[in-house]
């Protein structure tokens, strides 16, 4: 028990001194304006939801957690391109009596990252599994499924621009 208030309050101090923030992105001073281009969806199954949902998350994240200002402007400091490359529901992951009991939608988006200032361009991919009940149709599982889909592909897109961890 006391261990753990130790670690609190050092976790407190170190983050109350302004050294480290779990909360907050890591951004350059000179850093002062994005540009959020629409999510391109180019996955051979195409859920007509995703891409407008995600391309509104991350932007509603972007412009809520950063000091950032959104532009339309090519020149941009931070310009965020993204494509969903994958969307496939075919893997079944849990077996039981020769039945297919459990199956995944794996997500899979392409993320290009130009930093105006540097003259840099970044690109990585995201990719998040969700597992769903055999029981379900793709349809009854994309319902249940898609407010985690847009937050978790969301939230890997937001650490891997912002975060230094």
């Amino acid at each position: 028990m006391l261990y753990a208030f130790a670690f609190l309050c050092i976790l407190g101090f170190i983050s109350g001194c302004g050294i480290y923030s779990f909360r907050d992105a890591v951004i350059p001073d000179n850093i002062k304006t994005v540009k959020i281009g629409f999510i391109e969806n180019k996955a051979r199954y195409v859920n007509p939801q995703l891409a407008p949902l995600l391309t509104d998350k991350l932007l509603q994240k972007i412009i809520g957690q950063t000091k950032l200002t959104r532009t339309n402007s090519d020149d941009a400091h931070y310009q965020i391109f993204a494509t969903i490359t994958n969307y496939d529901p075919t893997q079944t992951v849990g077996v039981s009596a020769q039945q297919a009991t459990t199956n995944r939608l794996t997500v899979t988006v392409h993320v290009v990252l130009k930093k105006t200032l540097d003259n840099k361009e970044q690109e990585f991919d995201v990719s998040r599994n969700f597992d769903f009940s055999a029981n379900l149709s793709l349809n009854q599982a994309e319902g249940q499924l898609m407010e985690d889909i847009v937050r978790n592909i969301t939230d890997d897109i937001f650490n891997q621009i912002f975060s230094n961890w």
